[in-house]
């Protein structure tokens, strides 16, 4: 989704020679019609009916197609925002097509793979209090009432209760949920457990451990 003629031209020629079929749309209502029937979406933020960020968070709603946000925004307000609506990563223009397929790449490995789910034998649903995670629908409860969360929330809750209790280590979190060659802000990570304790109901389901990482307990209200 890009408004930029020239850009979109450029960018749709140079996808297509590394084998890709692409669809370009110019606005955030066409992105909203065209997202849920593509495999991957590289998404402008200055669209000029809706913004990037509006965009992502309706698609989201409905899709778990891999996003990349692609602008000439660097603010790492803009990218935390991002990230919170749901984007997979965040680029910075101008780049390279290396550096973008490559990213692409990435984020379909880490989309496309199952590193939480459980093996052969293995319980697919994880009760922990009132909290309820299905592994193979990527479906959460609480006390019964379903949680929208986005794809690296889920990811991230699926990590933490993996082992309930325990420590985890930030950079065992970040190389699982993002990926061990993940060069963006550390700060992504607890902008995303914000995320996720907000919609848990509060900060106690998920403990800090200063200088080492986080740990998933029960709350004692729950």
């Amino acid at each position: 989704m890009e408004d930029d003629a020239r850009i979109a031209e450029a960018l749709t020629e140079a996808l297509q020679r590394f084998g890709h079929d692409v669809d370009w749309v110019a606005s955030g209502v066409e992105a909203l019609h065209a997202a849920p029937s593509t495999e991957f979406v590289l998404l402008d933020l200055g669209l000029p009916d809706l913004d990037g960020q509006e965009v992502c968070r309706r698609v989201r709603e409905t899709s778990t197609v891999p996003i990349i946000a692609v602008t000439a925004r660097s603010e790492e307000l803009d990218r935390v925002l991002m990230l919170q609506a749901g984007a997979d990563d965040y680029m910075v223009k101008p780049y390279s097509m290396r550096e973008l397929m490559a990213r692409m790449e990435a984020v379909s490995r880490r989309v496309h793979s199952t590193p939480s789910s459980p093996g052969a034998g293995e319980e697919e649903g994880c009760v922990f209090g009132p909290l309820t995670v299905d592994l193979r629908t990527r479906q959460v409860a609480l006390d019964g009432q379903r949680l929208r969360l986005t794809r690296r929330e889920f990811d991230l809750l699926a990590a933490l209760l993996a082992d309930p209790g325990a420590v985890r280590h930030r950079e065992d979190l970040i190389n699982e949920v993002w990926d061990p060659n993940w060069h963006g802000s550390t700060r992504t990570l607890d902008v995303h457990i914000g995320s996720l304790r907000s919609k848990l109901g509060g900060r106690e389901w998920i403990e800090s451990v200063r200088g080492v990482g986080f740990r998933l307990v029960l709350p004692d209200r729950a």
